[in-house]
């Protein structure tokens, strides 16, 4: 009985994962996140208020924007432009917001 050459069946393996990802990635099916594309959820914190309590700020203010989309929270950063990401508390539940009307396009 003849053995099979392993190697063209491993190759061709290795090709079609390698061409599946490219074909994915240029259609925007596939997103390589980088460290800088995100803001960990950890960096924010709420200070609660409570009557009679102090509590101290910063003088200058933060590089994100946050602006109620939807009825959720969305934070916009300055500092990159494009950036933005949806608050979330630790079950991934968005924050919902209220009180404000949802951003129209300018009308002409």
């Amino acid at each position: 009985m003849s053995e099979r050459n392993a190697v063209p069946l491993v190759l061709t393996a290795i090709g079609s994962i390698l061409a599946s990802v490219i074909v994915l990635w240029s259609y925007g099916y596939l997103h390589i996140a980088k460290p800088e594309d995100s803001l960990l959820l950890s960096e924010f914190t709420m200070l609660k208020t409570t009557p009679g309590a102090d509590y101290r700020l910063g003088l200058e203010a933060a590089p994100q924007v946050a602006q109620c989309v939807d009825g959720v929270l969305v934070l916009f950063d300055t500092a990159q432009k494009g950036l933005s990401g949806v608050l979330v508390d630790n079950k991934k539940r968005a924050v919902r917001c209220m009180g404000e009307e949802t951003p129209q396009a300018p009308q002409q």
